[in-house]
């Protein structure tokens, strides 16, 4: 049974992405994400200027008049949304979460699949695969996605980014838009990102808090990681330590940033206390030019 309040956020999220879909993202969407390929549709009689390498013989021959192939874009895909709901998603300074982010962003994107005729599937992950939803045209379907996205719980306590690409690698028989959505708290996953990106349209979506890059200065306290449930105490009044922290968070984000471009996997930035649509409508920019 779904709460009043899940509900509630539910058709509020629906208005506001829907509102973004028809105002911004829909035809960016159709124009970034190209069809798989031409498909035959029909044949018609030949006229003059065709190209004559487009003549179906057969019919020609049947007929005794020449007549012509013609083809359209193979547009409906599927996007598969990969998000990462492990407990560092919960973290947020700025009046909302990671993980508001991150449903906010999935929303936006299936909408804008499910109005241009794609298929939208869900696999929520930690590290074990927490749900799998397949995909699926429709709006009654998305609203069971965001639904799940609101409600499911993780039962795992870490990140485990290559078991869930591997895991959708093995879900897809035929190439799709896989996005990856997670603040990538994780290490090792390089080479199944470098798989996956070679058998589907891979997009990551990098969500990021700034308040994680730096210490405040207020003495000594615990810390405890949110996926291990480690608690550690750090003095946070030491130049040494604050040092220490902010470059290693230094190092891990020009990694990530690296490796993704090293692999040409198409990457967005957001962080939680700017909105969301510059990054996503330069991302989309940045597709349309490519093509």
């Amino acid at each position: 049974m779904i709460s009043k309040e899940v509900l509630k956020k539910i058709k509020k999220l629906e208005i506001q992405t829907k509102g973004l879909v028809n105002t911004l993202f829909g035809g960016e969407y159709q124009s970034a994400f190209k069809g798989r390929g031409m498909a035959f549709s029909e044949v018609r009689a030949y006229n003059y200027g065709d190209d004559i390498r487009q003549i179906d013989w057969n019919v020609t021959a049947r007929t005794g008049d020449p007549y012509i192939k013609i083809f359209e874009e193979e547009r409906e895909q599927t996007l598969m949304l990969c998000v990462d709901i492990s407990a560092s998603g919960l973290f947020g300074s700025n009046h909302q979460r990671k993980m508001d982010i991150a449903i906010e962003i999935s929303a936006v994107l299936a909408f804008s699949a499910i109005d241009n005729g794609d298929k939208v599937g869900l696999v929520l992950f930690s590290d074990i695969i927490e749900k799998v939803v397949p995909p699926k045209k429709g709006r009654t379907h998305v609203l069971r996605l965001i639904k799940d996205l609101y409600t499911t719980k993780p039962t795992g306590t870490g990140t485990t980014i290559a078991d869930a690409l591997s895991y959708v690698n093995r879900l897809l028989d035929r190439r799709a838009i896989v996005v990856l959505v997670s603040d990538f708290q994780d290490q090792n996953f390089e080479k199944q990102l470098r798989i996956t990106n070679q058998k589907h349209d891979l997009v990551s979506i990098v969500i990021h808090d700034s308040f994680e890059d730096e210490l405040p200065v207020i003495g000594l306290i615990p810390f405890r990681d949110a996926e291990t449930n480690r608690e550690i105490l750090i003095d946070t009044s030491s130049d040494k330590v604050r040092e220490a922290y902010r470059k290693r968070r230094f190092v891990h984000q020009k990694n990530l940033e690296e490796s993704l471009l090293k692999m040409k996997v198409d990457a967005v930035n957001v962080t939680t206390n700017q909105s969301y649509v510059r990054p996503l409508m330069n991302f989309f920019k940045r597709r349309l030019n490519r093509y």
